[in-house]
């Protein structure tokens, strides 16, 4: 057993959190949030996303996002990217750091981008080749990896496979997302175990739902292996638009108080992440979905 030091908190409320939202949500609200996360010290939020606005409508102000970020010299913004009209757009946006993603799930891969897995593939070599021409990062994702709407179970080998792949394409950082929530501490532990086994491990990172109440548990479980990098969602915001009863992502104050009460460093004020999460939370007109922001936030 051997905790990090030091973990890196992804914030993904920008993009993830706000993506499944009914109600549009004004560019100046998502710009207050970002600068709300920014100001409480996250280095590394994800801001937007460059897709269709016919099947994601909420992110159709991507570039206008993008273009009135603040650069302050030590944040990194990103933005998903799943094709090369997404990654033009991210380039003409000056977003310096992308994603893709693709799933552990057959069904799911079908139902969320009409394409299998290998097809995913095939789909964005030509964004990792252009983002690598251009000096652009990229991260991966990989949905599904604890459970499936579909397909129920995943094989912890699959999520492994496609893990390393990601990886050996040039992802920097490959994203293991618990989509529907439905993972628990041992069998995180045994997915993250054999990922690690492929990608080091200091380049894999956590994308746990708390839809079971166990997002945490699950992270602690995969911190116990050297896991360092966690995403998380400020108010617990988010969902899947193609995973029923798929709630939040595990809110950014729950991690940050366990953190905290481990020692483990992340640069990061709580004081200011709570309030952050409840402006956002008023703008959504409903009270964060994080126990931690409830309890400290009443203080």
């Amino acid at each position: 057993m051997s905790y990090p030091k030091r973990v890196k908190i992804v914030e993904v409320s920008p993009r993830d959190g706000l993506q499944n939202e009914k109600q549009v949500i004004d560019v100046a609200d998502k710009l207050n949030l970002i600068n709300g996360l920014r100001e409480a010290g996250v280095r590394d939020i994800e801001v937007a996303g460059f897709v269709s606005p016919k099947w994601v409508p909420q992110l159709a102000d991507a570039s206008e996002v993008c273009a009135r970020l603040v650069d302050d010299g030590v944040t990194q913004y990103s933005a998903l990217t799943p094709n090369m009209k997404g990654l033009e757009g991210a380039i003409d946006a000056g977003i310096k750091q992308v994603a893709v993603f693709t799933a552990a799930s057959e069904s799911f891969n079908q139902k969320n981008i009409n394409c299998s897995i290998a097809e995913s593939f095939e789909r964005f070599a030509p964004v990792m080749q252009k983002a690598k021409e251009l000096g652009i990062k990229v991260r991966g994702y990989v949905s599904c990896v604890l459970g499936c709407p579909y397909e129920g179970a995943i094989d912890p080998q699959v999520v492994a496979q496609v893990s390393k792949k990601l990886y050996d394409m040039g992802c920097f950082e490959v994203s293991l997302g618990d989509t529907i929530g439905t993972g628990t501490p041992l069998k995180a532990k045994t997915m993250f175990e054999l990922c690690a086994e492929h990608v080091p491990v200091e380049k894999l990172a956590l994308h746990f739902h708390d839809t079971y109440g166990q997002a945490l548990a699950n992270i602690h479980a995969c911190l116990e292996l050297g896991a360092s990098v966690i995403d998380s969602s400020v108010a617990g915001i988010g969902g899947c638009p193609y995973a029923k009863g798929a709630t939040g992502n595990v809110s950014t104050e729950n991690v940050v108080y366990m953190l905290n009460g481990m020692g483990i460093e992340t640069g990061i004020d709580l004081t200011q992440l709570i309030q952050t999460g409840q402006q956002i939370s008023e703008v959504l007109g409903r009270k964060p979905n994080s126990q931690v922001n409830h309890a400290l936030g009443q203080k």
